[in-house]
């Protein structure tokens, strides 16, 4: 029987899969197809972010309502509270309120000198977060929190000058679902800049003050590993469940896209929850969600079983290693 081209590209398609099996017995790296997608950029083009419709509504000058700039006063300010830094797989660090919902800055605003162009129906939509009781939770400069004094009155906060909102259509904490909305509106960095994933690798090697030489992630956190997993012959991580809520898995990462770390053993793996989790040198790597902002080290010795990651997978400063 002859052998058709579609058969043919089958047989070598799975070849090329087999040949990608590595010595730990596990999958190579590769960054997830969704890396590259615009988190909470989901309003469709020229759709602003009304959150009463969600129609194309307001698109010539993007305030996320109807257009119209009227003196209506939006709802009773919520306060701020204190802010807080989260990380983000997609924006880096992101400046949050009090309850953990995310602060945004738009572009059509100025922060030299502050002013706010949001008010009416937009502010509506991105009602503006207010200066009165706000205060820098770590890893935030207090220098950088100013206040606005708005049109109607009001004190609004500002981050490194810019005005600070919320979206309406961020319910949970976590939420980015105003990200790039309508291409003016974004997530604030604790310094006031839009939140952005830096240019750094998605793994590399700091120098910690005190551990010496630590992996971090893309973001600048701090890497983990933690004692009851294995390496060899495979890689098996023992941090399920509610662990695995606390000591997130770090995703796959191209053994290019790394500087500083030991190649070998450098692999991905895909743990018995089908979540593609990184190793270095073979044991599998996490972050810890105590570490809020870059340089954090919260998560060292926690437990006796827990330990900032050396550039060859060991263990720093866990007992006898």
């Amino acid at each position: 029987m002859k052998t058709s081209w579609r058969t043919a590209s089958l047989v070598a398609t799975a070849a090329s899969v087999l040949a990608l099996t590595t010595a730990c017995g596990q999958d190579n790296a590769a960054a997830p197809a969704s890396a590259a997608q615009n988190v909470g950029a989901t309003a469709p083009a020229g759709d602003y972010g009304n959150p009463g419709t969600g129609t194309a509504t307001g698109a010539a000058n993007g305030y996320g309502a109807d257009g119209s700039q009227s003196s209506s006063s939006p709802a009773a300010a919520v306060p701020a509270g204190k802010l807080t830094v989260q990380p983000n797989p997609d924006l880096g660090s992101v400046l949050t309120d009090g309850s953990g919902l995310t602060l945004y800055r738009f572009d059509k605003d100025t922060a030299n000198p502050p002013k706010s162009n949001c008010a009416g129906d937009c502010a509506t939509t991105w009602p503006p977060v207010p200066a009165d009781d706000a205060s820098a939770g770590t890893g935030i400069d207090k220098a950088r929190l100013g206040e606005v004094t708005r049109a109607d009155g009001s004190k609004q906060l500002t981050i490194g000058g810019w005005p600070a909102y919320r979206y309406a259509k961020d319910v949970n904490a976590g939420d980015v679902n105003g990200q790039g909305v309508g291409g003016k509106w974004f997530a604030l960095a604790p310094d006031g800049k839009k939140a952005a994933l830096s240019s750094m690798p998605g793994l590399s090697v700091r120098k910690d003050p005190k551990l010496g030489d630590i992996v971090i992630d893309k973001r600048g956190m701090t890497v983990y590993r933690f004692m009851k997993d294995q390496a060899w012959p495979k890689s098996v991580s023992n941090c399920v469940g509610a662990c695995l809520e606390k000591w997130p898995a770090v995703g796959l990462v191209k053994a290019a896209d790394t500087e500083g770390v030991q190649k070998k053993g450098l692999m991905g793996f895909t743990r018995p929850d089908g979540v593609k989790q990184m190793t270095v040198n073979c044991w599998p790597i996490y972050t810890f969600s105590g570490d809020k902002a870059p340089g954090d080290t919260n998560g060292q010795g926690v437990g006796g079983t827990w330990y900032a990651v050396s550039p060859d997978g060991k263990p720093v400063g866990a007992p006898g290693k």
